[in-house]
């Protein structure tokens, strides 16, 4: 292609991508106000179209999935990638429960009086226009839809090119839902190309229409987003999770909650990567670990210590401890102590969520105190790290920055807040 067709097409995208962004920022002034009447009746609406168009949407997921194997993608991209009757259950459900939970826009986060006489209230308000772009999993178009509309923002949204099918019937459904309930179109757009030129506009911020970023999918992608936005970004780089099993775990928990940390997804960003185990009981409690998890067919990552419970298992590399798998392989290391897992944990993790399965509360106690994730699990597995089963309904994303969001990104955290002030009259002396 030629520099001057090649011009050409940027100028074109650019054009196209600052379209998107001006009627985004006009719909983001009619939803900072809508009611949240309007709003739930959308989300419901856009539910039963998600339902009655499920085979349009499954026939277009296959269209993608077709592709998918054609082009060689690997397994676990495959399987965030598909959809089924479930998981279309799964986002129609997801749509209603987020009808349901409160609205926070006008939320009054605290409020006080000062000597001047003057009543201050701190209160909830939209961020204004958010930028989602993500890779594979079509359900994120619901999710982050859903979430944006119910908190007063306006949405663009950029599926990756392996569910541009997917996405694209999904949008179609949430589209007559913001019809039915006479709100404006454009508060949830799709960008309709797959040139990653169009990803660039939006990182620039379509001359300040989009306000965050939010990217989902791969280091790739998310690492670009980090490096060149400018605008403010809710991310996570990677999900190096961790499950701790201390000297007062007991076995058969330890046994349930490892194998559903790593086996449950294992293509999820709060799949478990690493297995650390205190030395008082590996004798007791890891061939059991390590039995159930090769039984369900992950593989083990181990050094000396670790190959004395299991067969099989692949010597362990530096590299091991800081890779996201993605894959049912999990690192496994045995510790000299709860801090020693600490200190693993603090150079290794990648601040998403950490798990410790123990009965000694002091242990508990101080793993929470001292380990700095996003999220920490005492007793149960890294997969609860989710927006749904934190009761928000769903997720735009897990954040493992420390500034506004921090965890799974919910309605509360597509929010900032403006302070009203209330007087009678008072002047400045």
């Amino acid at each position: 292609m030629s520099a001057v067709s090649t011009a050409v097409k940027q100028d074109d995208i650019t054009a196209q991508m600052l379209g998107l962004g001006k009627h985004a920022r006009a719909a983001a002034r009619v939803l900072a106000s809508a009611a949240t009447e309007a709003k739930n009746k959308a989300l419901l609406a856009a539910a039963d179209a998600l339902d009655t168009d499920r085979r349009t949407i499954l026939a277009a997921n296959e269209k993608d999935m077709t592709a998918g194997k054609s082009s060689g993608l690997s397994g676990s991209f495959l399987d965030r990638l598909e959809l089924n009757d479930t998981r279309i259950d799964a986002i129609i459900e997801g749509l209603r429960a987020i009808a349901a939970l409160p609205d926070p826009v006008g939320d009054t986060i605290a409020e006080w009086d000062v000597p001047s006489g003057l009543h201050i209230k701190r209160v909830r308000t939209p961020l204004g226009v958010i930028g989602v772009i993500f890779e594979s999993r079509p359900n994120v178009t619901a999710d982050a839809a859903a979430l944006c509309l119910k908190s007063g923002n306006a949405a663009i949204l950029r599926g990756g090119s392996d569910s541009f099918y997917s996405s694209r019937a999904i949008h179609a459904a949430f589209i007559k839902g913001l019809k039915a309930a006479g709100l404006p179109e454009t508060a949830v757009q799709i960008v309709p190309t797959t040139d990653r030129a169009a990803v660039g506009e939006m990182l620039k911020g379509l001359n300040g229409a989009i306000d965050v970023i939010v990217p989902r999918g791969g280091k790739g992608l998310v690492g670009r987003v980090q490096s060149e936005a400018r605008v403010p970004v809710f991310a996570h780089l990677e999900g190096i999770c961790h499950v701790y099993v201390d000297r007062s775990a007991d076995r058969d928990m330890a046994v349930d909650v490892t194998l559903n940390a790593k086996m449950r997804r294992t293509s999820i960003c709060g799949a478990a990567e690493t297995l650390l185990i205190h030395k008082d009981i590996a004798a007791t409690h890891l061939p059991a670990i390590l039995a159930a998890l090769q039984g369900a067919g992950c593989e083990i990552r181990g050094d000396e210590q670790v190959m004395r419970y299991a067969s099989e298992v692949v010597p362990v590399t530096e590299a091991d401890w800081t890779t996201e798998y993605g894959e049912p392989i999990i690192a496994v290391k045995i510790v000299d102590s709860l801090d020693a897992a600490i200190e693993h944990i603090e150079t290794f993790s990648s601040h998403h969520t950490e798990a410790i399965i123990a009965e000694d509360e002091a242990a508990r106690d101080r793993f929470f105190a001292r380990v700095d994730s996003a999220i920490l699990l005492h007793n149960a597995s890294t997969q609860f790290a989710d927006g749904g089963e934190f009761g928000m309904g769903a997720e735009i994303g897990i954040a493992t920055g420390k500034m506004h969001a921090r965890g799974p990104v919910g309605l509360e955290q597509l929010t900032s807040f403006k302070y009203l002030v209330l007087g009678n009259g008072q002047t400045r002396p």
